[in-house]
């Protein structure tokens, strides 16, 4: 008999979002590989019946979706209903990340079925630094955290850090709180034997300002160098106004989908992410799969992934010590090949979806107590 996991997607999240976004194929890779060994999956989305054109690329994963296109709230209450076959007949209910976690909480406990919360960020250090320590935003993002984690069978965070900061502010929970990081398929994310572009680097994410690109573009402004940046965001008009200066220099791609970023990475000499803070971030770790010589902000979620020296640099987060770093990478040729040799061996170890997915296996086979 197969387990049946139900995932809830964070709120507002469809499939449509995953795809536009390019994400789709990375982020329903780990449960393709749950179905290859014995589980059953669905996923509980926020799309409209749109959403159910996705099912041929998901394989039998079950799309569970707002097919009437009822607005947030009322789908919400009316969510038990409408998925109630998958949800009374699952093994365990599990999140994607906090931000609508409640809901699947509330799932879990009315249905009687084991509860796993995952996050791949903490939600309130990310609303405090967006919004202030105090703001409501962020007080709201403890409380929901609190509630989440203190509830759950088991709580899966990407990091060491952020699995720490659970513990510090939330009592008896330590032997349930496990860290399982980001993965890489590495048969996609590999060197293809393609001669990079010396003078090309390439950033990878959304445009926002935590990712601090003002300074990587103010960085480049001296050198000779191109930059590709792959992502959307608010902020990407206003940048593009202020550096129009670098126009034809500096590649604005938008939302490019996950298998084809690999040939970008293939393509550059270097792939930089001057982030003022991180999560566990993706994007670098399928940079340094490539083989990509990569540089990093001495940031907190990307100093934890980055040995300087050894799989990449490290810099500070402004544009003199970001262009140091540049220009080292441009350089010193021989530097540049050794670090990205280095980077692909220590994320094939490390976060291979393999190994990340038998992680993941043994958890929820923990869990639902086989």
């Amino acid at each position: 008999m197969s387990t049946h996991l139900v995932l809830f997607f964070t709120r507002g999240v469809s499939l449509r979002t995953w795809a536009t976004m390019g994400m789709l194929a990375r982020e329903i890779a780990v449960y393709l590989y749950l179905m290859e060994h014995g589980f059953e999956v669905s996923f509980v989305t926020y799309g409209d019946a749109s959403d159910l054109a996705y099912a041929e690329q998901l394989k039998e994963i079950r799309i569970l979706c707002n097919e009437s296109g009822m607005s947030v709230e009322d789908y919400e209450r009316s969510l038990f209903s409408l998925h109630a076959k998958a949800l009374s007949s699952c093994h365990v209910v599990k999140t994607n990340q906090t931000y609508g976690a409640v809901l699947a909480l509330e799932a879990a406990r009315f249905f009687q079925k084991p509860f796993v919360a995952r996050c791949g960020y903490m939600w309130s250090q990310n609303a405090a630094r967006e919004y202030g320590l105090g703001s409501v935003e962020a007080s709201k993002a403890h409380r929901v955290e609190e509630k989440v984690f203190l509830a759950a069978d088991r709580v899966i965070v990407t990091t060491p850090a952020m699995r720490q900061d659970i513990l510090a502010r939330v009592g008896g929970v330590e032997s349930r709180v496990a860290v399982i990081p980001n993965y890489v398929d590495m048969k996609t994310f590999r060197p293809d034997g393609s001669e990079r572009d010396p003078t090309t680097g390439i950033f990878v994410g959304r445009i926002a300002p935590e990712k601090n690109l003002a300074a990587l573009l103010e960085a480049i402004r001296p050198l000779e160098v191109n930059l590709i940046l792959i992502g959307e965001g608010k902020l990407r008009a206003e940048l593009q106004r202020q550096f129009s200066g670098l126009d034809g220099r500096v590649r604005w791609e938008g939302n490019v989908p996950n298998s084809k970023l690999p040939e970008y990475f293939n393509h550059a000499r270097f792939f930089v992410l001057p982030s003022l803070y991180e999560g566990h971030p993706k994007a670098l770790i399928e940079a340094m799969a490539c083989g990509t010589p990569v540089i990093g902000a001495d940031s907190t979620g990307i100093r934890e992934l980055i040995d300087h020296g050894n799989t990449g640099l490290l810099c500070g987060t402004g544009p003199v010590s970001i262009r140091g770093a540049i220009q080292q990478m441009i350089t010193h040729s021989e530097l540049a090949s050794r670090l990205g040799t280095n980077a692909r061996q220590y994320v094939m170890e490390n976060f291979s979806l393999e190994k990340i997915g038998e992680m993941e296996l043994a958890l929820l086979r923990e869990v639902v107590g086989q």
